[in-house]
């Protein structure tokens, strides 16, 4: 089975946040299946602006797979050149996994499945939950929503043959997608993590009483980060906040960002109780968890939020919004979750702060361990590639 993954920018682009991980992850795992064939498509967009690509040293990452980096010559993703080699990898492939939504490859890839009869597993990664509040601080919101509402009608005249599958990660994301696109076959599979082979060890728990939190992802609007900010500041100074993450010219990202520096230090906390630590990644970004006792995701809407998993992968409790996909934290004892507003997410923190940690920690560890290692994923992806191939016409 030979299989063509198309994403507008692919790994080491970390830049680009949880997807880049998640589809990089899925890929190393799908190349361990025996009789598959796996060749990536995308451009070397490394950053926001056109000049961020990533260098010919990054390009030269060893992958246990074939990828195929085009120059991005515009925009976040735009490549002539991988408009090139589209339609030779197409006619390559038996199945074509696309992974974009609102990005430069999607149309193109959609028009050249269908003309060539080539099965397409699509994957959304939460582009179409329904998130008002991600436009509040975007001027051009309704102008974006007209575009988008223009892109996506194009999209569903494009997938209508029964040669398309909507793959999602949640079932939060299954019924936001299902009011877009009412007669497309849907998946659900949700994403993996990566899970250390032992429980990670931590040098402590609570140094000196003091609670350490940490968020991880891009500060965008629908992150509702500036109502963990007033949450913190209505809590004793027994407690501290690390944010990791940019913000970025999408969705009002860097906007947004300035503005929650700027309330930090309105609310006073800035540099006392809240540190902005930007981006990390690598031994860095593992470091980051093993420093903090809980991971915090005050979210108005996310496909499957990567970063809850990483957290309970490293052993740490999470508190999560009841906005995002993850209620059953609380079912399987490793965390809770509570609205996004400040006054319930200063409670669930008092709260968090007396409960036992460790024992949280290693309930979230196995949970992740048992059902969400990047093997279990990719042989899920791997069956419904299957089902492309044999016409099944059933939701998966």
């Amino acid at each position: 089975m030979k299989i063509l993954h198309i994403t507008p920018a692919y790994y080491p682009a970390t830049y680009w946040g949880g997807p880049i991980f998640t589809v990089y992850h899925l890929n190393n795992a799908l190349v361990k299946i025996s009789n598959l064939e796996l060749k990536v498509l995308a451009t070397d967009a490394a950053g926001s602006r056109v000049f961020e690509r990533l260098s010919d040293e990054e390009k030269l990452t060893p992958f246990p797979h074939k990828v195929i980096f085009t120059r991005r010559v515009a925009g976040a993703c735009v490549s002539t050149g991988l408009l090139r080699k589209l339609p030779k990898y197409i006619c390559w492939a038996d199945v074509v996994h696309l992974t974009a939504t609102f990005s430069f490859p999607t149309m193109p890839t959609l028009i050249l499945c269908r003309l060539y009869g080539k099965p397409v597993v699509w994957s959304l990664r939460g582009a179409l939950l329904d998130d008002l509040n991600r436009h509040n601080y975007d001027p051009q919101s309704c102008l974006k929503r007209s575009l988008k509402s223009i892109w996506l009608s194009i999209c569903r005249r494009l997938i209508t043959a029964n040669r398309v599958i909507l793959h999602v990660t949640s079932e939060q994301e299954k019924a936001a997608t299902a009011k877009v696109y009412p007669d497309a076959r849907l998946a659900v599979i949700s994403n993996g993590v990566a899970v250390p082979a032992c429980l990670p060890v931590r040098d402590r728990w609570l140094p000196e009483g003091k609670l350490r939190l940490m968020f991880m992802g891009r500060l965008t609007p629908a992150k509702g980060i500036e109502n963990l900010l007033r949450a913190i500041a209505k809590i004793d100074k027994d407690i501290s906040l690390d944010i990791y993450g940019t913000g970025t010219g999408s969705q009002g990202g860097r906007g947004y960002s300035r503005s929650l520096v700027a309330l930090a230090r309105e609310l006073g906390i800035i540099d006392k109780q809240v540190r902005f630590r930007g981006h990390v990644r690598g031994k860095a970004k593992i470091r980051a968890f093993l420093d903090a006792d809980a991971c915090i995701v005050p979210s108005y809407s996310e496909s499957f939020c990567i970063v809850v998993a990483e957290a309970l992968a490293m052993g740490m409790p999470v508190i999560v919004s009841n906005r995002i996909a993850w209620a059953e934290v609380a079912k399987r004892g490793c965390g809770l979750v509570v609205g996004n507003d400040p006054d319930a997410l200063a409670n669930a923190i008092e709260s968090m702060r007396e409960m036992n940690l460790p024992a949280m920690g290693d309930l979230g560890w196995e949970w992740m361990r048992d059902e969400f290692g990047w093997d279990t994923i990719a042989d899920s992806m791997y069956n419904l590639y299957k089902k492309m191939l044999g016409g099944a016409t059933c939701d998966v």
